[in-house]
């Protein structure tokens, strides 16, 4: 069996080259998350409406998008909605749109169970109040609904860096395209993804450790 020796000059070397892909995928996934939150709390609001339409239009989205792969819906929008409204998408708006519109349908559902959470009589003793459906909506339940969406939120983030890997795929210059690269110009593929792999896991890792100690602490409460 050949004996492989590492070469971790070759990753201190293209240090720079593979930091600025990281920058691209931390805004990667700050742009997507923001922008699934705003469309994960439109979608939810239109699953939970009380004309039908509207309702079945927000479980539609919702359907479809979780049950086909986000690679496929990126591949999706990077090359057929140029084809079907003539319009070019370049890669990193192909992305930011995919991933969001993935992201929502989970949001949504998070959104859904929150403000489903939200006791019936608090409803209530705000109508007898004479408070309006959306002061309802944005004193009474959204503020009750928000601390227990947090943490999914929160994991939802996590999720996204995760995913945000994926734009390599369509050429976006994230730090899994700058490993690609430099593994191909250098044949070091061992030690480059190993380090695009503890990359990942520095930033994902205590994320998640922190996500579980809030979650742990909102229970205890």
């Amino acid at each position: 069996m050949p004996s492989y020796t590492f070469r971790w000059d070759v990753v201190w070397a293209n240090l720079p080259f593979l930091m600025s892909g990281l920058k691209m995928t931390l805004v990667i996934s700050a742009i997507t998350l923001v922008a699934s939150i705003v469309i994960g709390m439109i979608v939810a609001l239109a699953d939970m409406s009380r004309f039908w339409p509207v309702r079945f239009a927000g479980q539609l989205w919702g359907e479809i998008i979780r049950n086909t792969p986000i690679l496929v819906q990126l591949l999706w929008v990077y090359y057929v909605l140029p084809i079907v409204f003539g319009v070019e998408v370049s890669a990193f708006a192909a992305c930011i749109i995919g991933l969001s519109v993935y992201s929502s349908a989970f949001i949504a559902e998070v959104y859904r169970a929150g403000i489903q959470s939200v006791p019936k009589g608090h409803r209530e003793a705000a109508q007898v109040l004479g408070l309006s459906q959306f002061q309802t909506f944005s004193r009474i339940i959204l503020p009750q609904a928000i601390k227990t969406t947090l943490p999914p939120l929160a994991a939802n983030f996590v999720q996204l860096i995760k995913y945000s890997s994926l734009a390599s795929v369509i050429s976006v210059e994230e730090v899994t395209r700058r490993a690609t690269e430099l593994s191909s110009s250098t044949f070091r593929p061992l030690e480059i993804f190993s380090f695009v792999a503890i990359i990942y896991l520095a930033i994902c890792w205590p994320l998640a450790q922190a996500i579980r100690i809030w979650e742990h602490r909102l229970a205890s409460r």
